[in-house]
């Protein structure tokens, strides 16, 4: 298995909470012309906490952005089971990866918040349930994308002689995100090529990586044909003045989830402090970053960012 995110790779989240399709659009098409490797959506039924908030769904954004963009990969962060009917969702990504040209990344999770569920009548069982079927998914989804027929007689995946043609352009890369140390990472280390360490545990990545190298050494997997991602805020601005001041308005908008220990180990600061940053990351073994710029519109700091930082890091930027 050959590595799924080659030197560093450097992806950026879309509008999608509250935005318009022209924001979503706009933004896809600068982050593709400034030569950004990847853009990413959440996969929400709701505007999380509030089941109010307007939210893109995503695999449709995708594939109106896979329609209007030429570089950039696509993908979630991430796409819970229970949501679809996984045979359904092979047909919809390997639809978008000829949109695309193969261009596709398959991110999966395990999901978390019940009313999106519910509400929907999706059932939301036992988190040991939701993980079996988060493997179960990743079975069937890259045999449906590689194989003449799937049968699958999980405990919650059923497919009898499925068939999922066209396949892909490429067989989309699986990313599974998560944090947990012995059932999740056996998960990544049997069946992912990308693994997303989650920005509530951004702290924590030597660690998690430590523990995701034991799952790969128990399952007999190659840790180096495995890439490591981390989901993260980033605050950059052309002086010290301003980036600490934005790293104050950021810490009021994210809560615990983006926003955990983002001044002591977050990516923020001027170009050259965002460089020293990702370069610490990068030393424990990271080699993927999905990044969420801090700023209403997204496109301004996206283009400080690949003006001043990406250049460092062209040379080795997956294609």
């Amino acid at each position: 298995m050959t590595k799924a995110l080659e030197g560093t790779h450097v992806g950026v989240t879309l509008p999608q909470i509250k935005r318009t399709w022209q924001q979503a659009r706009d933004a896809a098409l600068e982050l593709d012309r400034l030569k950004f490797d990847s853009v990413w959506v959440c996969d929400h039924m709701y505007g999380v906490p509030n089941p109010a908030l307007p939210i893109f769904e995503a695999w449709s954004q995708l594939a109106a952005i896979a329609a209007i963009t030429e570089h950039v990969q696509l993908g979630t962060l991430v796409t819970p089971p229970f949501f679809r009917n996984v045979g359904v969702l092979a047909k919809q990504v390997a639809t978008i990866d000829h949109v695309s040209s193969g261009r596709t990344i398959m991110g999966l999770g395990a999901g978390w918040f019940p009313p999106e569920f519910e509400a929907y009548g999706n059932p939301f069982p036992s988190l040991g349930q939701r993980m079996q079927c988060l493997e179960e998914s990743a079975q069937a989804l890259r045999s449906l994308w590689t194989e003449p027929s799937t049968t699958l007689d999980g405990r919650h995946v059923q497919l009898k002689d499925a068939v999922c043609e066209p396949k892909p352009v490429r067989t989309p890369p699986i990313l599974i995100g998560g944090t947990g140390e012995r059932v999740l990472m056996g998960i990544v280390a049997r069946h992912a090529d990308i693994w997303n360490n989650m920005a509530v545990t951004q702290s924590q990545l030597g660690a998690k990586i430590e523990a995701l190298r034991r799952r790969c050494e128990e399952e007999a997997r190659d840790f180096d044909t495995l890439a490591v991602s981390q989901q993260c805020v980033v605050i950059i601005e052309e002086n010290e003045n301003a980036a600490r001041a934005s790293l104050e308005k950021a810490s009021k908008v994210y809560g615990g989830h983006m926003g955990a220990g983002l001044e002591e180990h977050g990516i923020w600061g001027t170009p050259d402090r965002v460089i020293e940053a990702i370069e610490r990351h990068r030393a424990l073994g990271c080699s993927g970053f999905v990044i969420e710029f801090f700023g209403r519109d997204t496109r301004v700091p996206a283009q400080l960012f690949a003006e001043t930082v990406l250049p460092h890091y062209r040379d080795q930027a997956s294609v």
